[in-house]
């Protein structure tokens, strides 16, 4: 029989977007214990530069004037997720985003805005190309949220760099910070740091508490409503991965170190059930002198080549669906690790690359690493990549035919308005003629992974026979995506995680 060191109402495991079930608690009344593995509050989300969400109709953007439907919006999102993931399910998330805006905005320490950010399928039947159905958490000054925001994560500037503390936390970290601020109010709530979730406890085949390692002691909670998985997923396990059979490796992922995956073990050993465990978030990844591949997007020129210096992906495609051009090239042995950006020297040697999300670093750095490479002509440059000279001049020779016509017959880049939404609406491609000629690595890095726990409406953990656990529940990255394989827009994974979270609180209240 378990000896319970203490008695809550709500067992919180994780800081990102499972806050919103943690404040939920709080305001609602019930007695809450949050508990995050690593020494930072925020998981992934407070490395999101944006903290975005994708919510649909939702108060912000109704005080806007933007005209919307819940319909239109589940037309689209039906069009992109297919039947991959339960529909009442999409459903569920497609018109809850706006009712959690609404609870949240009655509480002053919240605050939104919208942010135009296109739909990630343009040409899907009810997709938003104007990117309104997007809103981003306004700014919070440090001295607001005070001494707790030196516990917040990030940013990467900080967290890889050394750089110092912004003095107004953005993005995700603005999210973090407004869930704490708002839960300071509280008396109700306690935070805990180096405390991962290690163990479910289950009694009469319900889940009634867990085994957390507070610093390293083993601490029994017990919860008289329920357990709420949010810890992130599994990207930095690099056994998991290769279990689950998750491309690439956990050095390269943008999720923090204490994404391991616990959280999933302990659901699993108590009966629960998975899926899209193959999958993550992915992106391209400039490769930096320390060896890893970090998430870059906004690509003003350019073109990626692979080992037989030939374009294959379009470069100007929503991240994680270029990403998975990229891992289907790897699976067929199309591409190789690494492949290379190739630019010219109209703006120099750094490449073109306006959100590398981890900063860049000295340029002598990336070419003493052999990370980026100069030449005078195509040819010379080629050799240095080892890779065929007459078919990257060839190919560069075919993309200045493209970019002078202004439509990318091969690979349709332009085509769509994300791949615009850097450029003013302007035609991205951008001939490549200026020598010297440059070149940069690339690799595949992931936000995290998207493979979880099967979950209802109610955000409550299924068991292998589709019923519920009583007691559990799981939202976030621990959740299975309910955009299945697809990432029909950006603040997909936040927006989710901050409404299951919700929910999950909700129903707990109901027992």
């Amino acid at each position: 029989m378990t000896v319970w060191n203490e008695e809550v109402d709500v067992l919180v495991a994780g800081t990102g977007g499972g806050l919103a079930g943690a404040y939920t608690a709080a305001r609602e009344g019930l007695s809450v214990a949050v508990v995050e593995a690593t020494d930072k509050f925020g998981g992934t989300t407070a490395y999101s530069g944006g903290g975005g969400m994708w919510f649909p109709g939702n108060p912000v953007l109704r005080r806007a004037g933007v005209d919307d439907s819940f319909e239109d919006a589940l037309t689209y999102y039906r069009a992109v997720v297919g039947d991959r993931t339960p529909v009442e399910l999409q459903e569920t998330y497609v018109r809850g985003g706006a009712r959690v805006i609404e609870y949240l905005e009655r509480d002053e320490s919240f605050a939104f805005h919208m942010y135009p950010w296109p739909d990630y399928f343009g040409k899907a039947p009810k997709a938003r190309v104007d990117g309104k159905r997007h809103i981003v958490p306004a700014p919070l000054r440090a001295a607001e949220l005070g001494e707790l925001s030196e516990s917040v994560r990030g940013p990467l500037s900080t967290d890889r760099h050394g750089a110092p503390q912004p003095e107004s936390l953005i993005g995700g970290r603005a999210l973090v910070g407004r869930f704490l601020l708002a839960m300071s109010k509280y008396p109700n709530v306690s935070l805990r740091r180096n405390a991962p979730l290690v163990e479910l406890v289950v009694e009469d085949g319900g889940v009634v508490g867990a085994i957390v390692e507070v610093e390293g002691v083993r601490t029994a909670i017990r919860t008289r409503r329920g357990v709420l998985l949010a810890a992130g997923g599994f990207e930095g396990n690099d056994e998991l991965r290769q279990r689950f059979g998750v491309p690439g490796v956990a050095r390269d992922t943008m999720g923090p170190s204490g994404n391991q995956g616990r959280a999933h073990e302990a659901a699993m050993a108590v009966g629960a059930d998975t899926d899209l465990m193959d999958q993550a978030w992915w992106s391209p990844g400039l490769i930096h002198p320390d060896g890893r591949a970090a998430f870059a997007l906004w690509f003003t020129a350019g073109i990626f080549v692979n080992q037989r210096g030939e374009r294959f992906v379009n470069e100007s495609a929503p991240y994680d669906r270029l990403g998975r051009e990229v891992i289907a090239g790897m699976a067929n042995g199309s591409v190789t690790l690494p492949y290379w950006m190739i630019y010219d020297d109209t703006a120099g040697v750094v490449p073109p690359v306006q959100a590398s999300n981890v900063p860049m670093v000295e340029t002598e750095k990336y070419i003493e690493a052999r990370l980026w490479h100069t030449a005078d002509t195509l040819e010379e440059l080629a050799a240095k990549l080892d890779i065929p000279g007459d078919s990257l001049a060839a190919t560069v020779i075919r993309f200045n035919e493209l970019a002078d016509k202004g439509v990318d017959e091969d690979l349709g880049r332009g085509d769509e308005a994300y791949d615009r939404a850097f450029t003013n609406g302007a035609s991205p491609l951008v001939p490549i003629r200026k020598g010297p000629f440059h070149a940069a690595a690339f690799g595949i890095s992931d936000l995290g992974t998207k493979g979880g726990l099967r979950t209802d409406t109610a955000a409550r953990v299924l068991d292998t026979s589709g019923a519920p656990i009583r007691g559990l529940y799981a939202a976030g990255n621990t959740m299975a995506a309910v955009s299945g394989t697809a990432y029909p827009g950006g603040g997909n994974p936040i927006g989710a995680s901050v409404l299951f979270s919700h929910l999950a609180v909700l129903d707990m209240l109901d027992r």
